[in-house]
């Protein structure tokens, strides 16, 4: 992850796809002084304009790449399609020189991965928000500075009122969305496993129910990290709340986020751990890549031990065997 010399002032960008999570990167995109919406493209119409009529005023509406590629220059793209998408936009894009900040999963198979990793500039970073927020940037940085041991344990909770918002949508569509509730929102935690401990995966046994859906909706996982420590993780998306658990236990303090403050237990004793990293956003980091020639912090290759874990634990469910790495 080597910073690159900063080009731009301002970054003029094409948001494409215009449902609810481009609705989010746009919000963040307006009060950024940064940065320009130029242009916004999702096959219907209606959604574009609508989300330029809110959030976009003076970006141009499009149906379709090809034409807002005649009419537009963008400098970058924030790609918000569902996942099937994905690597034929980032190629579309990449190929005219355009910078790009792409939704998580970055592809929907290894290969499609591979050769986005491989390839060099222009510049590609995968949407991981949690990367950016305070508590996990402070979490790993006590994880990985070894001064509370080695990692024993890591266990993570995840739950979410999902399955009843996805009927009729592309996230109940196993084509668009491999791995359901898992392959989506629980690939924000499988990134932070890897992001917060830096360990690597070394057998793993997983049970999945779709639950009436198409998709994947409750998944656990019981597993082995390298180094010795255990993996306990549980993706439930069809709770009656939102709720991200995640535990470090290690030999001198046991470090968890709960209720989304961060917390360290020693000598029997639980506290709320202060003096926190500052925290930013995909869309403001996206910028700093482009201004200030920043250091990409979830640069493609970030995708690929997502989407092996991924892999495995539906291999593992599908089979009911153990999974090794």
């Amino acid at each position: 992850m080597v910073p690159r010399e900063p080009s731009l002032t301002e970054v003029q960008l094409a948001i494409i796809g215009c449902g609810q999570i481009a609705r989010l990167h746009a919000e963040r995109l307006r009060q950024d002084p940064r940065a320009r919406i130029i242009a916004l493209c999702d096959p219907s119409r209606q959604t574009a304009q609508r989300l330029s009529d809110e959030l976009a005023p003076a970006a141009a509406v499009f149906s379709d790449l090809p034409p807002l590629f005649d009419a537009c220059r963008p400098d970058a793209a924030v790609i918000c399609t569902p996942t099937l998408f994905h690597f034929d936009q980032v190629q579309a894009c990449r190929a005219r020189g355009l910078a790009v900040l792409c939704e998580k999963p970055l592809a929907d198979t290894r290969e499609r991965i591979v050769r986005l990793v491989e390839q060099g500039p222009p510049v590609l970073s995968v949407a991981y928000q949690r990367r950016y927020d305070p508590i996990y940037r402070t979490l790993r940085r006590e994880v990985l500075s070894g001064r509370w041991g080695c990692v024993r344990a890591v266990t993570t909770h995840n739950s979410e009122r999902w399955q009843q918002t996805i009927a009729g949508t592309w996230r109940d569509d196993p084509a668009l969305n491999p791995g359901g509730f898992l392959g989506d929102a629980g690939s924000h935690k499988i990134d932070m496993l890897f992001f917060v401990t830096g360990l690597e995966p070394l057998e793993l046994v997983a049970h999945s129910d779709r639950q009436g859906s198409r998709v994947e909706i409750v998944t656990t996982v019981s597993g082995q990290l390298r180094g010795g420590a255990l993996l306990s993780m549980n993706f439930i998306g069809n709770a009656q709340h939102w709720r991200e658990d995640f535990q470090v236990h290690c030999e001198e303090a046991d470090l968890a986020i709960r209720e989304e403050r961060l917390w360290i237990g020693r000598n029997n004793r639980f506290e709320e751990l202060g003096e926190l990293e500052p925290g930013s956003s995909p869309d403001a980091a996206f910028l700093d890549l482009l201004t200030r020639g920043a250091v990409n912090e979830a640069p493609a290759a970030c995708a690929l031990p997502v989407f092996d874990f991924t892999q495995a634990v539906l291999r593992s469910a599908a089979t009911g065997q153990p999974v090794r790495f």
